[in-house]
């Protein structure tokens, strides 16, 4: 095959079919809360997704990331009360406009879901002085939020929806999975089979916000930074990228002749 890379550089991009799946995972990926089925998960299928986030990037090599595999219908109730109540607690803190709309979303499908995952960070697993933690406590959190998108991406690959659940009182959510004090849940994730995925994100599409464009977030070499000649090529590319997006046509696309 013909190096297409510029002289002196080797090609390393994927072939064209491969990054095109790459960057339809990351465009079709959705936040599941009412689609899942109960299908089951094949372990086959469990442990390809566990993999990828275990192959997650982590602060210092410390893979700081648990991950409790939930699949009992007890547990899943005990957990789902704990929303219910957080849920109840989170409608309060909106303006008074708001907590109608807030109540009638659909934000969990704990019990909906097969399988459950609550992933987690250990701040201690490798020690105190950690490679690139020492002026960012941080990172170890950074990392476990890592390995939670590589097993998001790879569930959308193998045709799975994921949701992720935040309205807990995490003190709760401890207790009732057993997790030591210093062991941090970041997050818990509902992972299953789904009728379907929506085409846009849900609080996108019922205008709760809108998305917001891209090239109003980049600046060049400062906070406010209108950079150079090359910022607006660059900038009206994204522009373009992004209403392409928008429209499905993400980065990358392959068309398939028939």
């Amino acid at each position: 095959m013909e190096n297409l890379a510029p002289k002196g550089q080797t090609n390393h991009q994927f072939a064209d079919a491969d990054r095109a799946a790459v960057y339809q995972a990351i465009f079709s990926r959705r936040d599941v809360r009412g689609q899942f089925t109960d299908d089951p998960v094949s372990d086959d299928v469990l442990s390809r997704i566990l993999m990828a986030a275990h192959y997650a990037p982590s602060v210092g090599f410390m893979q700081p990331w648990n991950f409790i595999v939930i699949r009992s219908s007890e547990t899943k109730h005990q957990v789902h009360g704990l929303f219910d109540k957080a849920h109840a607690e989170a409608a309060d803190m909106f303006d008074a406009g708001d907590q109608e709309f807030y109540r009638r979303l659909k934000l969990e499908g704990i019990r909906e879901a097969p399988i459950n995952i609550c992933i987690t960070c250990d701040k201690d697993r490798a020690g105190p002085v950690v490679i690139g933690r020492t002026h960012s406590k941080a990172m170890d959190l950074y990392s476990s939020v890592c390995a939670v998108q590589n097993l998001w991406l790879a569930a959308r690959a193998e045709g799975l929806g994921v949701g992720w659940v935040s309205i807990f009182d995490q003190k709760a959510l401890k207790c009732a999975l057993g997790i030591p004090k210093r062991v941090v849940p970041v997050a818990y994730i509902c992972l299953g089979h789904v009728t379907g995925f929506k085409d846009k994100p849900e609080l996108q599409t019922l205008g709760w916000r809108p998305r917001l464009p891209v090239a109003d977030l980049v600046a060049f070499e400062h906070w406010q930074g209108a950079g150079d000649d090359k910022a607006g090529p660059l900038l009206a590319r994204l522009a373009a990228d992004q209403d392409a997006a928008e429209q499905g046509e993400y980065p990358g696309r392959v068309t398939i002749a028939d």
